[in-house]
């Protein structure tokens, strides 16, 4: 008797390991806001329909994302909890929080990159400037005198800003803000003089004169701008950090779940109706392999830690 229920549990516990994946609802924790939650729901909508099962999408983005991250690294490495994350937030937080403990390549399964963010350099109007050279001059003329507004100390518009003033030589005086709606407003009301913004927050106001776009703030021009050059193109010796956003799991995911979702999420976002409603919000489709993914992390944390330690921001 007792060596039958033995068998019989064995039955049950294999028959449970043999369902296939996915066989419950997957988590979708996204740390990053903005535009990136349209990019999250329609990945979810698109695998909820290929996997058949559905795919519930979280926005966990306060501690600059570390909440949502922490969750995701605790999780069983299943499939069943996925993450959408930014280089800011998986990477640069790690170089400003004294508490910070996570690992981006130790405690995370990279998927696939998603998207790049297209990052703009933009000014007002009225100041007498219109392109990142004359910017240059127009600060060597007046130090001191220049602010740049970003959406916070580390982000990638901060360490943007810094690499500049190490490249050029140029005193210009950085702004922090609580995200980046307020860099824009405060640039059009003339309390900075610059501002690094990505397109989805500064688009509406392009249009009507409000602001002036200086550069694209990335490694090429983007086709919904083609006459707006890039920072590289009027610096040379710049070198833009990433502003990529990609998907990851717990560490330790089985190989065979981590290549069906990185095929199912890669056919998604590749799809023309995916791709042209990504494109027109800012956030280009920029798939990887997992292995490109954790190539590219390795790139930014050298990137990161060379320019935390020449400006000499510190962890707080």
């Amino acid at each position: 008797m007792r060596r039958s229920l033995c068998l019989a549990l064995l039955v049950v516990v294999g028959a449970a390991h043999a369902q296939p994946y996915p066989s419950r609802p997957i988590r979708s924790i996204m740390t990053v806001a903005g535009g990136a939650d349209i990019v999250a729901r329609l990945v979810a909508q698109g695998l909820t329909q290929s996997l058949g099962q559905p795919v519930v999408v979280e926005a966990q983005a306060g501690a600059g994302g570390a909440i949502g991250a922490d969750a995701v690294a605790r999780a069983a490495p299943d499939g069943y909890t996925i993450m959408l994350t930014s280089a800011s937030a998986l990477v640069m937080n790690r170089f400003l929080s004294k508490s910070a403990r996570l690992d981006p390549l130790r405690d995370f399964t990279p998927i696939t990159k998603a998207f790049e963010t297209v990052a703009l350099v933009v000014t007002s109007p009225a100041l007498p400037f219109e392109s990142m050279r004359d910017l240059v001059e127009y600060a060597k003329r007046h130090p001191g005198k220049l602010s740049y507004g970003t959406s916070g100390i580390g982000t990638t518009h901060h360490l943007s800003g810094e690499s500049i003033r190490l490249l050029t030589g140029i005193d210009w005086v950085h702004v922090p803000y609580k995200g980046g709606p307020p860099v824009i407003t405060d640039l059009i009301g003339g309390e900075i003089e610059v501002g690094f913004s990505i397109l989805a927050t500064a688009a509406p106001f392009l249009g009507s004169g409000k602001i002036r776009v200086l550069a694209v703030n990335g490694a090429k021009r983007y086709h919904v701008i083609p006459k707006v050059p890039t920072v590289a193109e009027q610096l040379p010796g710049y070198e833009a950090p990433s502003t990529w956003g990609g998907y990851f799991g717990p560490a330790g995911m089985p190989r065979a779940i981590v290549v069906r979702l990185h095929d199912e999420i890669a056919r998604i976002l590749n799809s023309p109706e995916v791709r042209a409603k990504t494109e027109d919000i800012g956030f280009p489709v920029a798939t990887s392999t997992p292995e490109e993914l954790s190539a590219t992390i390795r790139r930014d944390i050298e990137y990161t830690a060379r320019i935390v330690k020449a400006v000499g921001i510190r962890p707080e």
